[in-house]
């Protein structure tokens, strides 16, 4: 008969590493939905893609509970409690931040998306890209860390580059939008995304702390 209590005590790799791979998945779902939320022409499309992106929020919530439900069963893990926790939490920041994206564009109906929605909604996406890859080499963290430093590296990259573009969308916007409300509303759509590309970053950044620490 199956002994619950030292059951506690084995090591619990394979149940936070595929949720951890889960997460990184539905941030790549709605990456991939927000580019296209970004480029319709119509309420009702914006409907949709918000109710899509929703989901993928809905989810990432899910498997956030999911893992800090077994960090608190768990006695032995495969890193610091604290680390999984705060690296799972940030991971649900980047989709909280899509779906953010998603309602304001739902909400405000702005008259016309500028490209630079597109170009940062494509570094979301980016992002969203290397977290996969990062997260994937969780589990030989401790043995080889060559690839994961890498993919942590570009997470930063591509936060830099989603500053330049928001940066200088905030100056065309202020030289030449002429209507104060969609000045706001276009300056917190695009900010959102910016503010996605800067979660990717922190889950880049923690990754690494724990690289320090672990290999």
């Amino acid at each position: 008969m199956k002994n619950n209590f030292f059951d506690r005590f084995k090591p619990k790799e394979n149940k936070f590493f595929p949720l951890m791979s889960d997460m990184a998945q539905v941030i790549l779902a709605a990456s991939d939905l927000i580019i296209e939320c970004v480029q319709v022409t119509t309420h009702a499309e914006a409907v949709e893609y918000y109710k899509q992106i929703k989901e993928q929020e809905r989810k990432a919530d899910s498997i956030q509970n999911q893992i800090f439900e077994e960090l608190n069963e768990t006695f032995i893990t495969p890193f610091d409690r604290e680390d999984i926790n705060h690296l799972s939490a940030t991971m649900d920041d980047v989709t909280d931040l899509i779906n953010s994206c998603a309602k304001r564009i739902m909400l405000y109906s702005p008259k016309e998306m500028p490209e630079a929605a597109a170009r940062l909604a494509m570094f979301v996406r980016e992002s969203a890209g290397f977290l996969v890859q990062a997260i994937d080499e969780l589990g030989v963290l401790k043995k080889s860390t060559v690839n994961i430093k890498e993919y942590c590296e570009q997470l930063g990259v591509i936060e830099k580059k989603a500053d330049d573009v928001y940066e200088h969308f905030l100056i065309d916007l202020f030289e030449n939008e002429t209507d104060a409300i969609e000045v706001i509303k276009l300056k917190d759509i695009l900010h959102e995304l910016e503010r996605a590309t800067d979660a990717a970053e922190a889950v880049g950044k923690i990754i690494k702390t724990m690289i320090v620490k672990y290999s």
